[in-house]
C-alpha cells in the first residue's frame, strides 16, 4: 500500500529547470516535500526518498496524510490477545 501511495504521490509532482541548470521538484499538496538535483531523474530520486521519509515521520507522530484518490495512508490499533 505504502509503494502505491508513494506512485499516486509522484505523478503529482511538478519539476522546473533553475538557472543554474539544476531541476527543482515538489509535490504539491505536501508541505516541505522538494528536491533538487543536476538532472531530471536524479531530481525525481530525491524526491522519492524526501517523500518517504516525510511519510515515516508523518505516522511516528501520528500526523494528517493527504489522502490521494481515496487512498489513505494511518495506522490502526490492534487488539493483542
Amino acid at each position: 500500500m505504502i509503494i502505491e501511495y508513494c506512485q499516486k504521490a509522484m505523478e503529482r509532482a511538478t519539476y522546473r529547470k533553475l538557472d543554474d541548470g539544476s531541476w527543482y521538484s515538489e509535490l504539491p499538496g505536501f508541505q516541505g516535500v522538494w528536491a533538487n538535483g543536476n538532472s531530471v531523474e536524479a531530481c525525481r530520486k530525491e524526491l522519492i526518498e524526501v517523500l518517504e521519509e516525510w511519510l515515516i515521520l508523518k505516522l511516528r507522530d501520528s500526523d494528517p496524510i493527504p489522502e490521494i484518490d481515496g487512498m489513505k495512508l494511518e495506522i490502526k490499533e490492534a487488539a493483542v490477545v
